[in-house]
């Protein structure tokens, strides 16, 4: 797997170096023989050596360090040390704790050159590291986000699709950073209808479920309550939702969003969509605060990210904790055995 640096002055490097000591086997010891059965597949985090000795050494983490050229090399390399492919280093000085603009050029390159090895199929997934995007608008960043940077790098016609899932349950927002007052215009049944069926493709491919089940979540109270709390569920989400059912997928609501996340709700559906940032993730970060994984659905490659930010408040300190991007690395790894099985689902 291909892991990006994030930003600098974050927790990305701390985070990537405690991952490589976390997929230790007890005893200490792996071989290359063993990713077949594991849980995780080996990564080379996209960096200048330089940073990521610098973390090591501030942290007193005992990490060998390894440059590689090939990412061929990254299995028989990660037994006794972490992997890292070397990008340019423009010499930048790195504070922890400080996002400054002088690195955006590392930032980026780390994460075109995960997209770009990806995309040759020279690793299988990329895996990002948090990035601070006040500090790359400084440097004439023009993308909203990460996400919107990885769609452009995928190329013409990409809707990306965000996907944040844990253990007990998977989300996806259909409408994401806008004000709550804009939701209603931005939700339409075009987009519920785009959305559902790139998840729904995702599923079989990437999570191996041959028929996934999705729920659609109202967006007023009570699902609208019939037309008396809002007549968005009759006027676009219902129709969204024959449109789908008339083409052959399971899809069930408009339901009520304060009783779908309870253990018997969640059981009876594989994914739900939810018309609102804060609907969706509350209940996920709620169910496993620190084990979600953003995901990015629709992408021509797996993408997987943890869900949190750069955490420049603790940088440098030793005491971020790595759950989130360890289950990001395993759901990358399981996403990625899935996709390459003849035995997944075609769509």
């Amino acid at each position: 797997m291909a892991l990006t640096l994030g930003d600098p002055g974050g927790i990305g490097p701390e985070l990537a170096l405690k991952a490589w000591l976390a997929s230790r086997l007890p005893g200490g010891e792996m071989s290359a023989n063993t990713w077949k059965g594991s849980a995780m597949l080996p990564f080379c985090l996209i960096a200048p050596a330089r940073i990521v000795r610098q973390y090591a050494d501030l942290l007193k983490l005992d990490v060998p360090i390894a440059v590689i050229d090939d990412p061929s090399l990254t299995p028989d390399v990660f037994v006794n040390a972490l992997p890292v492919f070397q990008i340019a280093d423009n010499g930048s000085i790195v504070e922890p704790g400080i996002a400054a603009a002088t690195t955006a050029p590392i930032v980026i390159d780390s994460i075109k050159t995960a997209v770009a090895l990806t995309r040759q199929g020279r690793t299988s997934t990329v895996v990002t590291n948090p990035i601070q995007k006040s500090a790359l608008y400084q440097a004439g960043f023009s993308h909203p986000g990460h996400t919107e940077f990885l769609a452009e790098l995928a190329g013409p016609g990409t809707v990306p699709v965000m996907m944040l899932a844990n253990s007990k349950l998977r989300v996806v927002p259909l409408t994401i950073h806008i004000a709550l007052s804009q939701v209603q215009t931005a939700l339409t049944t075009d987009l519920i209808v785009t959305q559902a069926k790139i998840t729904a493709a995702a599923m079989m491919r990437d999570f191996g479920v041959p028929r996934p089940r999705l729920a659609i979540a109202g967006l007023n109270p009570h699902a609208g309550e019939g037309g008396a709390m809002g007549t968005e569920e009759q006027t676009i989400i219902a129709p969204a939702i024959a449109q789908l059912q008339a083409e052959g997928y399971d899809v069930t609501g408009p339901l009520p969003a304060d009783t779908m996340f309870h253990e018997e709700a969640r059981a009876a559906y594989d994914v739900a969509l939810c018309p609102y940032h804060d609907q969706a993730l509350i209940p996920v970060k709620t169910l496993d605060f620190h084990g979600g994984v953003n995901i990015t659905l629709g992408l021509p490659f797996i993408r997987t990210s943890p869900d949190h930010g750069t955490a420049l408040n603790i940088a440098g300190q030793g005491v971020a904790r790595v759950d989130s991007l360890l289950a990001a690395l395993n759901m990358a790894s399981k996403m990625a055995c899935n996709r390459l099985s003849p035995e997944s689902p075609t769509i």
